[in-house]
């Protein structure tokens, strides 16, 4: 890798939404992204790395590519380690962490493996080998094929920087941003969520309307990076003004604690003008005022917090609340469990794929403006 020649960077993405991160990455302006198992491709400098960590909503982490070789033994993995430019890429006085998977090769230990690139790392560079907030460096060989990689982002990007408020099985603003995305949600429609918890999905609907960067408010890894420019990123990272925007956005939940809670983050995000959380049941929801858009909802799933045979009444008025009250509303519902989802009885279209969340696999379900 050298300063002016375009490297690979991935996107990481849930599986199962790659395409819809591609997607995203391509409608930023992004070269030609390709979709591939676990995340997103394409080929750029190290401006695009600063750029997808600020503006991308879907990512999950993005890496730098840094080099790919065979390797066959230990020895040659660290010998083929040493010929990288290191000393462009990372300081003496930031500590790394080195992370190795292995599968089908001859090198086989993980630990052994990890040891080697952080040692001839350590040995080019200076960077110590302990200390506070890593940079990460992943090592990852397959058929003895080995792929080194810098973690840019640092903290996982879903940590915004403007949620402080967590609520019980919580959902990361990533996927949150990725399932508005699925449902066709591009900023020009309100949002309503009534079992809104934190406000995750209300909170992304009503930045994505006013055109804010998802990661304005928080460091990266690549910050610390030798090759780092301050004056670029500066330049890149200044605040753009609000889209202005006349929708409004609500959001209710039967916990007061929870209604509280959203009410904060939305205040800390800046958001309190646009966005209304109440406090009340699914039973008590009513049309707001203005024009139709999209109802997002995330419901308990049985397996998450309460038991399963119990929601279908749940699932059942949520589904008669939506035909009865919200004609030409579009409804995306996420769960685990096809029965809760035909339990609204709602005309949903096939569903999406199956996403890992939690230790679950869950799914969204969309319908188009209901009659």
């Amino acid at each position: 890798m050298t300063p002016r020649r375009a490297f690979e960077i991935f996107l990481t993405a849930p599986p199962g939404l790659e395409l819809v991160l591609k997607d995203e990455a391509q409608a930023a302006g992004f070269a030609k992204p390709k979709a591939t198992p676990g995340g997103v491709r394409f080929r750029g400098h190290w401006p695009d790395v600063w750029r997808a960590n600020l503006a991308l909503r879907g990512a999950g982490r993005v890496l730098a590519r840094v080099a790919r070789f065979q390797a066959m033994h230990l020895d040659q993995l660290e010998a083929r380690t040493r010929e990288i430019g290191w000393t462009d890429l990372l300081r003496p006085d930031v500590p790394i962490t080195v992370e190795a998977t292995t599968r089908k090769s001859k090198i086989y230990h993980q630990g052994a493996a990890a040891e080697r690139v952080a040692r001839a790392i350590h040995e080019i560079t200076g960077a110590p080998l302990e200390g506070d907030n890593p940079v990460r460096v992943q090592l990852r060989i397959e058929d003895n094929q080995c792929l080194l990689s810098l973690d840019t982002s640092g903290e996982p990007l879903h940590r915004r920087g403007q949620k402080p408020f967590v609520g019980k099985a919580p959902m990361r603003e990533t996927l949150a941003a990725l399932f508005l995305r699925q449902c066709g949600y591009t900023g020009t429609e309100p949002v309503l969520d009534p079992m809104c918890g934190s406000g995750t999905f209300l909170l992304e609907a009503a930045e994505i309307a006013l055109g804010r960067a998802p990661g304005r408010d928080r460091p990266f890894a690549f910050e610390r990076f030798a090759n780092f420019d301050a004056d670029a990123w500066k330049e890149l990272a200044a605040d753009q003004p609000d889209i202005e925007t006349a929708l409004h956005f609500h959001g209710s939940d039967r916990d007061a604690g929870a209604v509280a809670g959203a009410r904060s983050n939305a205040a800390t995000a800046g958001l309190g003008d646009l966005i209304t959380i109440s406090h009340h049941a699914v039973s008590d929801l009513e049309r707001p005022e203005g024009p139709p858009g999209l109802v997002m909802v995330n419901p308990p799933y049985g397996t998450r917090i309460g038991e399963r045979k119990q929601l279908f009444g749940l699932y059942g008025a949520l589904g008669k609340t939506f035909a009865e009250r919200f004609a030409d509303w579009r409804v995306g519902l996420v769960t685990t469990d096809a029965s809760l989802a035909n339990a609204t009885a709602l005309p949903f279209t096939d569903p999406g794929p199956p996403v890992a969340h939690g230790g679950l696999r869950i799914t969204l379900w969309q319908t188009g403006p209901l009659p």
